[in-house]
């Protein structure tokens, strides 16, 4: 088991542009290869759709909603969300509190509140949440307080520790199927985010529809079970 520190899970839901708001030239980078290997213009029709539909997994062509964090140790959390056009005031639901912002805003406050903490938790967080905060960071001309990505492996870290739990679980990837947050909650029998309906690839459509709290409330379903699977892999994995 890991020695006691402080310790913030965070999670982060992210949307792409508009593909029809970008210039000709970003459109022909983006669709250079779907051309080339489509087969057809139907193949191409549901590439492009493809395509569209994966913007916001790009900090280039996309922009993040939603920042969630959670302290492991006070056992409490808050949710950053974007809700523009909408008279939002901050509230508390249980030991979550929930805070609107615009993006810089959210960053800003992550970046503040993560001097606090020496190990950071996440699902995938190497592979998506850390690269993708921390270029939307740059584009904002805020510097990070923390170096999210310094060594992939926990003994390469010293700035702090960045615990991602797939490749913990999965041992820098020796597992041969890796699994996804969902599956690996209902393996250790941990209530899924994913269980009421709604996943990531939702957000898109939530947020174009105006539902910034159902985004904001998915958030912390992705926040308790990455907090719940860290202390099973804690306390029967980590050695």
């Amino acid at each position: 088991m890991s020695i006691s520190s402080n310790k913030l899970v965070f999670d982060l839901e992210t949307i792409g542009v508009d593909f029809n708001s970008l210039d000709e030239i970003t459109h022909e980078s983006l669709t250079r290869w779907i051309k080339k290997e489509s087969e057809g213009n139907d193949d191409y029709k549901v590439a492009l759709e493809e395509l569209k539909g994966g913007l916001g997994f790009s900090p280039l062509t996309g922009e993040i909603v939603v920042i969630g964090v959670f302290d492991v140790n006070k056992n409490h959390g808050v949710v950053y969300f974007q809700a523009p056009g909408q008279n939002i005031k901050e509230f508390s639901e249980g030991n979550i509190k929930f805070k609107p912002m615009t993006e810089k805003e959210m960053i800003e406050s992550f970046w503040q509140g993560a001097k606090e903490y020496q190990e950071f938790i996440t699902f995938n967080g190497r592979g998506f949440d850390a690269p993708f905060l921390m270029v939307r960071s740059a584009v904002h001309g805020i510097r990070p307080t923390k170096n999210l990505m310094e060594g992939r492996y926990l003994y390469q870290q010293r700035d702090c520790k960045h615990i991602d739990l797939l490749d913990q679980l999965t041992f820098y990837g020796a597992v041969r199927k890796k699994g996804n947050l969902h599956l690996w909650s209902n393996a250790f029998g941990i209530q899924s985010p994913k269980a009421d309906g709604v996943t990531g690839d939702d957000v898109g459509r939530l947020f174009k529809e105006k539902k910034y709290l159902e985004i904001a409330k998915y958030n912390v379903g992705d926040l308790v079970a990455t907090k719940e699977l860290y202390e099973k892999w804690d306390k029967y994995i980590s050695l």
